[in-house]
């Protein structure tokens, strides 16, 4: 049973929330509620992944599978880093897509990178284990880890939505369903 007091202490922040400042990309290429998360590291790491909103967490759909393979010449996959200066990574501009999500009802969902820089890995675990995209978004969930240039670290966040600006976003949104239903 919990007392009073212990009920009034506020909840230790998650991992995420201590470490990782969140940018959110809403409406990636012009689809609506497609929101992406990019949550920044102090050491200018940035974690793609699915924002609260997007379709694939909101609506209950089951993902059939997730792909890498981005066309016939070009998977994630076979992103190889290695040494100090992260040799054979594949860079990536903010529109340059990492990975594709097929659900069970014929629904397909581009994610983009929404950050310029070097591709660092693609979380491969997901491709196993595709309900762990729903179940964990934030955490074992993430599609990639990507790299900014140091030059571009502090522009990258240019054109990203803070928390506070995407949840004004969100209320916008509810706020036009509504009127219009």
């Amino acid at each position: 049973m919990a007392t009073d007091s212990e009920a009034a202490e506020p909840a230790v922040p998650s991992l995420v929330d201590r470490y990782f400042t969140r940018w959110y990309k809403a409406d990636v290429k012009g689809k609506s509620c497609e929101d992406h998360c990019i949550l920044q590291h102090s050491n200018r790491i940035c974690v793609i992944t699915l924002a609260e909103s997007h379709p694939v967490l909101q609506s209950g759909k089951t993902i059939k599978s997730i792909s890498y393979q981005i066309s016939t010449n070009c998977s994630r996959l076979q992103n190889k880093v290695s040494g100090k200066f992260k040799r054979g990574a594949q860079f990536l501009t903010e529109l340059a897509p990492l990975c594709k999500i097929y659900c069970s009802d014929g629904e397909e969902y581009t994610v983009s990178s929404c950050v310029r820089g070097r591709l660092m890995e693609v979380n491969e675990n997901i491709l196993h284990k595709p309900s762990i995209l729903q179940e964990k978004p934030s955490t074992e969930g993430y599609i990639a880890v990507v790299l900014p240039k140091f030059e571009e670290s502090k522009s990258i966040t240019e054109g990203l939505l803070t928390q506070k600006q995407y949840e004004e976003v969100m209320v916008k949104r509810i706020n036009a369903t509504t009127a219009t239903s």
